[in-house]
Formats: structure tokens, C-alpha cells, sequence
């Protein structure tokens, strides 16, 4: 908006530590109390800290172009000036709310940029315009669900049975989108296909019925996901759903039938951001292995689960597929300046990433490797990210028309009765 004053929030700069540079041509106010803040976040290895560094860093590259007090003028044509204290003792969240109050008595339009909801209903509740900090309009994984139901005649289905390509541009379908196409009377049965946006069509899945390391889908969206975990030719894989959906279990299974059984990769690389639930254990003893037990003990969970169900249906994985070389389980935090060539990457837990955390992950994707990132953006332990916010919903957003990704958000829970219910009514 033309003529306003943004005011920025300490959180946007944790957040985002580039976010200074995201509003060209117009004028930025930072209060002094925020540079103060960015002091109490710099202590650390995380993301977080990481941002709080490297924001105190731009502040002081700007103040050798020009006086802060009195403004400096970025490349794209914003204004910066830090703000002097508008209050002795006061905290930054009550600093911003004097200060664009200040300004409004002054006939300016302040508008409060920050991601605290608080924040925004307090700034609402006296009469000042605030607004969430984000680059684009964020997407929806659970209107977005990659994959739809279309009620069609026999002679497209007879089509896709006999294997021949269906035009979809009536359908109005993104890139690998997902289909099952049915008979109108008939809901419950029909054809699992997939958008080929280069081609303009739809194509019947290859195999509809696939199996994993003993693991078989029991649904359609799972169905679908296996289809798109199974492809080469899809590099990215973005799966969201609920707990007990089976997001990391399809994704570890086809990881390792595609390593062990069709040798089409080298290592199979699992990557969880260390992030409690509840209140954090502290310091654990033992080795780095030892420490990281409790992050990682979905993932054992699900590979005991991918042994025993293989050992019923042909024997493909090692004896010791726990602890095999083939198979590596890390935290995060050691992914940055890394390369990571031939292998299947599984970032799981990603809803609690923010969008700079997913972009350094899959810049970090060599040359025949395949990324897959699992999570549900309605459990969120991240205090910086929200819904809508986090990396794994923007990088939904922003690959849906890319040939080389597929999207598919699990509905169904398949865990167990009771896992399906709590999830649905808790």
C-alpha cells in the first residue's frame, strides 16, 4: 500500500531475517526495543538464532550507508529508520503499539507487521491496521489435497482401462494432480489416474494396486502417494494428512523397496527437526546416537513395522535393516552446506519448518536423489509458524504447477480404530 509506514515486529526478523528487503518502495519502521529483542534470540544453533544474527548484521551493514534515525535507502527503494524509544522499560509488543499510535496522531497510516495473533487482535481492538508477514497467498493442504473425485461417463472409463490418454483440460487440474475418476451412480468404484500437464491428460496409474516392502495401500490417497513415492521421474513429494494416516510409513517403505529391491538409490537418509512436543527432556546422556533416540523413535517405530510386514510377503530388507549402513536417521540441524547425491530423503515432522528451513533442505538434493517431505500442519509445535505459514505448506503452494513434484494430503486414518477417532473428536 502506497503512503503507509510498516512497522515491523521482532518475530517477522526471526522469522524471515531477509524480510527488510521484502517490501520495496516503501518505508519501514523498526522500533529500537526489536533490535534489543534480536539480542535475546542470537544465542544459538537453530534457525531461530541463526536469523537474530544475521538480522543484527544487516542493521549495522545499513547503518555504514546512512543514519538509521533519519533513514536508509535500500536498492528496491524502502526507507529503514529505527525508531528511538518510545517508552523507558517498555516491551517491543507494547513499544509497537505505542509507536504506530504515534503515528496515527500524526495522520500517518501505520500498519503493524507481525506474526503474533495476539498482536494483531490488540493492535484491531485500538483501531490500527495490522497484517501477517508471509511472500505470497498461502495454500490450504486441506482444500488442496492434490488428488480429486470426478463423476464421469463409460466411455471415458472404458478409455482409461484400455490404457489410452483422457483429455483433461476441461477438469482444470495442476501439474500430477491425482483422479479418481467414477460412474456417476457408482461412486465407490472406478480408475485412479494422474494429470500429465505436458501432455494435457489424464493417464490410468500404471500399478493401482501397488505393494512396498509388504506394505500395501488401504485407501485411495494412499494409492496415490505410493504412485508418486514410486516415480522416478517425481523428484519432490509433499505428503500431509493426520496422525495415523501413514504419510512416513509409505514413504520409508517406498524408499527402501526402491533401495533394496530396484537398487534405483543408494541410501536411504531420514531428517526430523528436534522439536518437543511437550516440555523438553534437557540434556540426555550418551553419544550423539544416544541423544537423539527419542527425536527419531517414530522412525524405528516404522521400520520395525516395514521388517515385519516384509518378512510375511518375501523377505526383500537385511536382518539388520535397523541398523544397516543403507539407512541413516538425522537430526536436521547438520543438513546445512551439505550435498547429498543418489539417495531417498525423507524430512519428516516438516509442518514445524519455516519456509528458509524447507528451502535450505532442498537446496541441499544432489544429482539422482529424490526428496520427500511428511507432515500435518494441524499439529504445530514451532511458535514461529502457523497453518498456513510453515515451509511445508509454501513449498506445496509454490510447486503445484512443477512437473518434477506431486502433492497428496491423507484423509483416511488407518492406524487404528481408536487413533481415528481421537484424531477426528480431540
Amino acid at each position: 500500500m502506497k503512503d503507509c509506514i510498516y512497522i515491523l515486529d521482532t518475530n517477522i526478523l526471526l522469522f524471515d531475517a531477509r524480510a527488510l528487503w521484502n517490501f520495496p518502495g516503501q518505508k519501514l519502521l523498526i522500533p529500537i526495543e526489536v533490535i534489543g529483542d534480536l539480542d535475546n534470540f542470537k544465542h544459538g544453533t537453530d534457525e531461530t538464532a541463526r536469523n537474530a544474527r544475521s538480522a543484527a548484521l544487516a542493521f549495522d551493514e545499513l547503518r555504514k550507508k546512512g543514519s538509521l534515525k533519519e533513514g536508509v535507502e535500500l536498492e528496491n527503494g524502502s526507507v529503514i529508520k529505527v525508531a528511538s524509544p518510545v517508552q523507558p522499560g517498555v516491551r517491543s509488543d507494547a513499544a509497537l503499539l505505542i509507536l504506530a499510535e504515534q503515528l496515527l496522531k500524526k495522520r500517518e497510516k501505520p500498519v503493524l507487521v507481525t506474526k503474533s495473533v495476539n498482536l494483531r487482535v490488540k493492535a484491531d481492538a485500538l483501531g490500527l491496521e495490522a497484517q501477517d508477514y508471509g511472500q505470497d497467498t498461502p495454500v490450504d493442504t486441506d482444500t488442496m489435497r492434490g488428488w480429486v473425485r470426478i463423476a464421469t461417463n463409460e466411455k471415458t472409463l472404458a478409455s482409461l482401462r484400455e490404457g489410452e490418454a483422457v483429455p483433461a483440460k476441461r477438469f482444470k487440474m495442476h501439474s500430477n494432480q491425482y483422479a479418481f475418476l467414477h460412474e456417476k451412480d457408482n461412486p465407490s468404484k472406478g480408475i485412479c489416474a494422474r494429470f500429465h500437464a505436458n501432455e494435457g491428460v489424464l493417464r490410468k496409474l500404471s500399478e493401482a494396486n501397488r505393494t512396498a516392502c509388504g506394505i500395501k495401500s488401504l485407501n485411495i490417497e494412499q494409492t496415490f502417494s505410493l504412485d508418486a513415492l514410486m516415480d522416478p521421474d517425481i523428484t519432490l513429494v509433499t505428503l500431509a494428512g493426520r496422525a495415523g494416516t501413514g504419510k512416513t510409513l509409505l514413504a520409508i517403505a517406498a524408499a527402501l523397496q526402491q533401495i533394496f529391491g530396484q537398487k534405483r538409490y543408494e541410501k536411504l537418509l531420514v531428517f526430523r527437526p528436534t522439536m518437543p512436543v511437550s516440555r523438553d527432556l534437557g540434556y540426555l546422556p550418551g553419544d550423539i546416537n544416544d541423544k537423539m533416540r527419542p527425536w527419531m523413535q517414530p522412525v524405528y517405530d516404522a521400520l520395525e513395522l516395514i521388517r515385519s510386514m516384509d518378512r510375511r510377503g518375501g523377505r526383500l530388507l537385511p536382518n539388520d535393516v535397523l541398523n544397516c549402513p543403507e539407512i541413516s536417521v538425522e537430526p536436521l540441524t547438520y543438513i546445512r552446506g551439505r550435498s547429498i547425491p543418489n539417495q531417498f530423503i525423507i524430512i519428516d515432522e516438516a509442518q514445524n519448518l519455516t519456509p528458509l528451513e524447507v528451502k535450505t533442505a532442498i537446496t541441499r538434493v544432489g544429482l539422482g536423489s529424490k526428496v520427500v517431505l511428511t507432515g500435518d500442519p494441524a499439529q504445530i509445535d514451532n511458535p514461529y509458524v502457523d497453518a498456513r505459514s510453515n515451509g511445508l505448506t509454501r513449498l506445496v503452494g509454490r510447486f503445484l504447477e512443477s512437473p518434477l513434484a506431486a502433492h497428496v494430503t491423507l484423509v483416511h486414518g488407518e492406524r487404528s480404530e481408536l487413533a481415528e477417532t481421537a484424531s477426528t473428536l480431540l
